[in-house]
Protein backbone atom coordinates (compact mmCIF):
# COMPACT_ATOMS: atom_id res chain seq x y z
CA UNK A 1 0.00 0.00 0.00
CA UNK A 2 2.42 2.89 1.17
CA UNK A 3 5.82 0.71 1.13
CA UNK A 4 6.76 -1.64 -0.94
CA UNK A 5 8.68 -4.98 0.43
CA UNK A 6 9.18 -8.12 0.09
CA UNK A 7 6.70 -10.54 1.68
CA UNK A 8 9.07 -13.17 2.19
CA UNK A 9 10.52 -10.97 5.12
CA UNK A 10 7.77 -9.71 6.80
CA UNK A 11 6.67 -13.60 6.93
CA UNK A 12 10.54 -14.71 8.36
CA UNK A 13 9.94 -11.56 10.94
CA UNK A 14 6.93 -12.19 12.24
CA UNK A 15 7.63 -16.29 12.68
CA UNK A 16 11.13 -14.97 14.28
CA UNK A 17 8.91 -12.58 16.35
CA UNK A 18 6.37 -15.87 16.97
CA UNK A 19 8.94 -17.94 18.50
CA UNK A 20 10.90 -15.36 20.61
CA UNK A 21 7.30 -14.64 22.28
CA UNK A 22 6.99 -18.59 22.56
CA UNK A 23 10.37 -18.65 23.89
CA UNK A 24 9.58 -15.54 26.51
CA UNK A 25 6.09 -17.27 27.76
CA UNK A 26 7.03 -20.47 27.70
CA UNK A 27 4.03 -21.86 25.15
CA UNK A 28 4.25 -23.38 22.28
CA UNK A 29 4.00 -22.32 18.11
CA UNK A 30 2.38 -25.50 17.00
CA UNK A 31 2.26 -25.86 13.59
CA UNK A 32 -1.58 -24.76 12.67
CA UNK A 33 -0.65 -21.47 14.60
CA UNK A 34 2.70 -21.53 12.34
CA UNK A 35 0.55 -21.81 9.34
CA UNK A 36 -2.27 -19.32 10.15
CA UNK A 37 0.44 -16.85 11.04
CA UNK A 38 1.96 -17.79 7.45
CA UNK A 39 -1.15 -17.33 5.34
CA UNK A 40 -2.09 -14.20 7.37
CA UNK A 41 0.84 -12.55 6.42
CA UNK A 42 0.87 -13.65 2.62
CA UNK A 43 -0.05 -10.35 1.95
CA UNK A 44 -1.31 -7.12 3.49
CA UNK A 45 -5.02 -7.85 3.01
CA UNK A 46 -7.32 -8.48 6.17
CA UNK A 47 -8.35 -12.70 6.19
CA UNK A 48 -11.70 -14.14 6.91
CA UNK A 49 -11.30 -17.42 9.54
CA UNK A 50 -12.97 -19.03 6.89
CA UNK A 51 -10.63 -17.99 4.11
CA UNK A 52 -7.67 -19.43 5.97
CA UNK A 53 -9.63 -22.87 6.54
CA UNK A 54 -10.39 -22.85 3.17
CA UNK A 55 -6.08 -22.34 2.89
CA UNK A 56 -5.48 -24.52 4.85
CA UNK A 57 -7.71 -27.34 3.46
CA UNK A 58 -6.13 -26.94 -0.11
CA UNK A 59 -2.70 -27.27 1.54
CA UNK A 60 -3.70 -30.86 3.07
CA UNK A 61 -4.22 -29.18 7.17
CA UNK A 62 -7.23 -31.02 7.40
CA UNK A 63 -9.10 -28.69 10.55
CA UNK A 64 -12.11 -27.72 11.74
CA UNK A 65 -13.29 -23.87 12.38
CA UNK A 66 -12.75 -24.18 15.92
CA UNK A 67 -9.28 -24.93 15.55
CA UNK A 68 -8.89 -22.27 13.35
CA UNK A 69 -10.52 -20.07 15.76
CA UNK A 70 -8.26 -21.43 18.77
CA UNK A 71 -4.88 -20.41 16.65
CA UNK A 72 -6.29 -17.20 15.87
CA UNK A 73 -7.26 -16.38 19.75
CA UNK A 74 -3.61 -17.11 20.15
CA UNK A 75 -2.14 -15.32 17.88
CA UNK A 76 -3.91 -12.60 18.71
CA UNK A 77 -3.39 -13.12 22.38
CA UNK A 78 0.12 -12.63 21.87
CA UNK A 79 -0.05 -9.62 19.97
CA UNK A 80 0.82 -11.42 16.74
CA UNK A 81 -2.17 -10.81 14.67
CA UNK A 82 -5.16 -7.98 15.07
CA UNK A 83 -9.29 -8.35 14.17
CA UNK A 84 -10.20 -5.71 11.61
CA UNK A 85 -13.24 -5.51 13.44
CA UNK A 86 -15.48 -3.85 10.13
CA UNK A 87 -14.04 -6.41 8.21
CA UNK A 88 -14.53 -9.45 10.27
CA UNK A 89 -10.93 -10.39 9.21
CA UNK A 90 -7.60 -11.06 10.46
CA UNK A 91 -4.01 -9.07 9.87
CA UNK A 92 -0.57 -9.44 10.83
CA UNK A 93 0.88 -7.21 13.80
CA UNK A 94 3.65 -5.60 12.82
CA UNK A 95 4.44 -3.26 15.35
CA UNK A 96 5.95 -3.66 19.18
CA UNK A 97 3.38 -2.76 21.89
CA UNK A 98 2.12 -3.48 24.86
CA UNK A 99 -1.16 -3.60 24.78
CA UNK A 100 -3.97 -5.22 22.67
CA UNK A 101 -5.24 -1.67 21.32
CA UNK A 102 -4.85 -1.29 17.68
CA UNK A 103 -5.19 1.66 15.16
CA UNK A 104 -5.19 1.25 11.65
CA UNK A 105 -5.24 2.59 7.79
CA UNK A 106 -7.26 0.44 5.09
CA UNK A 107 -7.53 1.35 1.96
CA UNK A 108 -11.17 0.69 0.80
CA UNK A 109 -9.87 0.51 -3.17
CA UNK A 110 -7.29 -1.86 -2.57
CA UNK A 111 -8.13 -3.59 0.71
CA UNK A 112 -4.60 -2.98 2.19
CA UNK A 113 -4.19 -2.02 5.60
CA UNK A 114 -1.29 -0.25 7.49
CA UNK A 115 -1.17 -0.67 11.29
CA UNK A 116 -0.43 2.67 12.68
CA UNK A 117 2.26 2.78 15.80
CA UNK A 118 1.49 6.31 17.01
CA UNK A 119 1.85 6.67 20.77
CA UNK A 120 0.39 10.04 21.03
CA UNK A 121 -3.24 8.72 19.48
CA UNK A 122 -3.20 6.42 22.80
CA UNK A 123 -2.53 8.86 25.36
CA UNK A 124 -4.48 11.39 23.90
CA UNK A 125 -7.56 9.01 24.07
CA UNK A 126 -6.22 7.87 27.57
CA UNK A 127 -6.74 11.65 28.51
CA UNK A 128 -10.12 12.01 27.34
CA UNK A 129 -11.38 8.72 29.05
CA UNK A 130 -10.25 10.12 31.93
CA UNK A 131 -11.52 13.34 31.94
CA UNK A 132 -14.73 11.78 31.16
CA UNK A 133 -14.66 8.67 34.28
CA UNK A 134 -14.30 6.63 31.75
CA UNK A 135 -11.83 3.65 32.04
CA UNK A 136 -10.88 1.81 28.57
CA UNK A 137 -10.23 -1.87 28.08
CA UNK A 138 -9.23 -1.55 24.62
CA UNK A 139 -9.47 0.78 21.62
CA UNK A 140 -9.43 0.14 17.97
CA UNK A 141 -9.56 2.58 15.14
CA UNK A 142 -10.01 2.11 11.99
CA UNK A 143 -9.71 4.70 9.48
CA UNK A 144 -10.80 3.70 6.01
CA UNK A 145 -10.18 6.04 3.04
CA UNK A 146 -7.70 5.83 -0.20
CA UNK A 147 -3.95 5.01 0.40
CA UNK A 148 -1.75 7.38 -1.62
CA UNK A 149 -1.07 4.44 -4.18
CA UNK A 150 -4.49 3.84 -5.33
CA UNK A 151 -5.10 7.54 -4.88
CA UNK A 152 -1.99 7.89 -7.73
CA UNK A 153 -3.52 5.60 -10.17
Amino acid sequence: MWKRHQHSQCIKEALDKAEQICTDHQCRLTPIRKKVLVLIWKSHKPIKAYDLLAQLSSENFIEKPPTVYRALDFLMDNNLIHRIESQNAYIGCNTDHDTLDSKFLICDNCNEVEELSEPKIHKTLSEISKKQGFTSSLVNIEIHGICSQCTQQ
